[in-house]
């Protein structure tokens, strides 16, 4: 007689079962970031309403991966939107620990920021009506890097590098006017205005 076993009884699956399911898994996971990273680059240059075989050439994939993983226009910018905004985040304590100063690791992270500001200028019309989901997105970008920006200000006006009283706010909403028009004007470089900004809140040095 075949013993049987009840649902509550019944063996798990073993090592070599689950373990192909965990790496395609993290393969998935891995291909996902590839294809953000991929388009990331291309919205940069090419705004958000740059083709589909464009971003699948830069990831080195095939459309059809694309689509599966992003159905619309709107879902892969959206998600390059969150993509960017946790790669800002996470960069400015690494860059406080890894740049040769405060003011460096400032630097640094106001150059990924004009990066990430650039691709959410067309974020607005590819959510089209959804203005919820805009509005929703926004509070997470300001939950997420407004603290970052203020530990980095900080840290460079603890350094003596920078003048007191400069709200982390304030200087990303200054940044975010410098960098409007960048889409339409090919000849305007936001980054040069950005440069003189932060010029700006340098301490004069003693002579």
């Amino acid at each position: 007689m075949v013993p049987t076993t009840s649902p509550s009884e019944e063996v798990p699956a073993g090592p070599s079962e689950e373990a192909p399911a965990r790496g395609k898994r993290a393969d998935a996971q891995r291909n996902r970031q590839t294809l953000l990273t991929a388009a990331a680059a291309v919205f940069v240059t090419s705004g958000v309403d740059a083709p589909i075989r464009e971003i699948a050439a830069r990831a080195g994939v095939g459309m059809g991966t694309i689509y599966r993983h992003f159905p619309t226009r709107a879902d892969l910018v959206v998600a390059v939107y969150r993509h960017q905004v946790e790669e800002c985040a996470e960069a400015g304590p690494n860059l406080l620990t890894a740049a040769d100063s405060p003011l460096a690791a400032l630097r640094q992270w106001v150059d990924l920021f004009v990066d990430f500001l650039v691709t959410k200028h067309g974020l607005a019309n590819a959510l089209q009506s959804d203005s919820s989901g805009f509005d929703a997105l926004h509070s997470y970008f300001l939950d997420r890097l407004v603290p970052v920006c203020a530990q980095l200000l900080e840290a460079a006006a603890g350094a003596g590098e920078i003048r007191t009283g400069t709200q982390a706010y304030e200087l990303m909403r200054g940044i975010g006017n410098l960098c409007v028009g960048r889409d339409s004007d090919p000849r305007y470089d936001p980054r040069r205005l950005v440069g003189l900004l932060l010029d700006g809140l340098q301490r004069p040095q003693s002579s």
